[in-house]
């Protein structure tokens, strides 16, 4: 079992950006551009290492390779994306991996390729890249070549050996179980859970129980053997069960306008544990968003975007309007999620001057973009 948080130390050891990994200060696939570009690097990741398993490693200054991390990127369908956008797509996961040292809730991004051992490439035009188009790694830099290259295997020992110097040990396993109730979470209702005698997963929240189920905000839920999150989030509630060979998450979202809101179940994850040391996770999306008049919807984006635009004047707000703009995250959301597709476009410019001016205005908008991210992928 590989530990993550060492296989990027020991990537980042390995000189610099090669054929077998690439680094990033962030990733946006939010914005047509760090769409494309984050597509061109898988393709020529996978092109390049068609024997091997290759790597992104997101969070990492290029320059000095100081890890400032990033936030949490809770994406399940990412392959998704890749499969819409690629020939002969790879697999790829995504992993938010703990550094001690990072601020609650930033973690280094790893995204893991592993070519389909064909030929990678677009399926049609985004941004500037043709469809058709082929990329391969040239030292750190994914260049264009022509269709009919082949695939070589000239990573397979290298990668191995990275590989293998990463492998898990009890010492680090029982390190991460003590850091993670004793330390890092020592506030919160903390437990642990042992499957197949080899994977140990800890969770923990704030506990609230509501007639006979238990649910738990401020979660955040590790596979400490790998130094993974599983999941994180300030804000939404979630209720977690388990048996001798699974374990599995389902998160709710508080949604509503005025007084009426509620909680709606929207994804549920399983993690299933097999006895020869592999797991798996599994998605499913079952949201089901509120619908409301349009009318109402049309106005109240013309609101959010009234008071995005004083703000980016530089103006002063009113009582009522600094409440509106606590509520602008989750009305934005919903007026997506009931097919104003503008809204996305007002949430994301929204983000500087939410993070300038309100905090906590600015985490919820970053739990809504989240939403809506896991919505449209699926």
């Amino acid at each position: 079992m590989i530990n993550k948080r060492l296989l990027i130390k020991n990537l980042l050891a390995h000189n610099d950006e090669n054929s077998f990994y690439d680094k990033k200060r962030f990733l946006d696939i939010s914005q047509k551009e760090g769409k494309a570009k984050f597509l061109k690097h898988v393709c020529a990741l996978a092109n390049s290492n068609p024997a091997n398993r290759s790597y992104m490693v997101i969070g990492v200054e290029d320059a000095d390779n100081e890890i400032n991390g990033v936030d949490f990127f809770d994406d399940s369908k990412i392959q998704n994306l890749v499969n819409a956008y690629l020939d002969n797509p790879p697999l790829i996961s995504y992993e938010n991996v703990l550094f001690p040292h990072l601020p609650e809730g930033k973690v280094v991004g790893l995204v893991t390729i592993r070519s389909s051992g064909r030929i990678c490439s677009l399926k049609r035009n985004i941004w500037k890249y043709y469809g058709g188009a082929v990329f391969f790694r040239e030292g750190s830099i994914s260049m264009p070549r022509n269709f009919d290259s082949t695939l070589r295997d000239v990573n397979s020992a290298t990668v191995g050996e990275i590989e293998q110097h990463a492998r898990n040990n009890i010492e680090l396993t029982l390190d991460g179980v003590i850091d993670f109730i004793n330390h890092r979470h020592r506030h919160l209702d903390s437990h642990y859970k042992v499957f197949k005698e080899q994977f140990v997963v800890c969770w923990c929240g704030n506990r609230k129980k509501v007639k006979e189920s238990v649910y738990y905000s401020r979660v955040d839920i590790e596979l400490i053997n790998e130094q993974v999150k599983l999941f994180y989030s300030a804000l939404d509630e979630v209720s977690i069960s388990w048996n001798e060979d699974s374990f599995s998450i389902t998160e709710y979202v508080y949604l509503g306008l005025g007084d009426q809101k509620r909680y709606y179940p929207m994804e549920e994850v399983s993690i299933l544990f097999a006895d020869n040391g592999t797991y798996q996770i599994q998605g499913k999306l079952v949201f089901e968003p509120p619908q409301y008049d349009r009318k109402t919807l049309y106005h109240i984006l013309n609101a959010n975007k009234a008071l995005l635009k004083k703000l980016q004047r530089g103006g002063s707000l009113r009582p009522a309007e600094k409440a509106d703009l606590r509520r602008f995250p989750a009305t934005s959301l919903i007026c997506f999620l009931n097919g104003f597709e503008e809204a996305q476009e007002v949430m994301q410019e929204a983000r500087k001057w939410l993070k300038e001016t309100d905090p906590e205005a600015y985490l919820s908008l970053k739990e809504a973009l989240r939403i809506l991210r896991k919505v449209r992928y699926s």
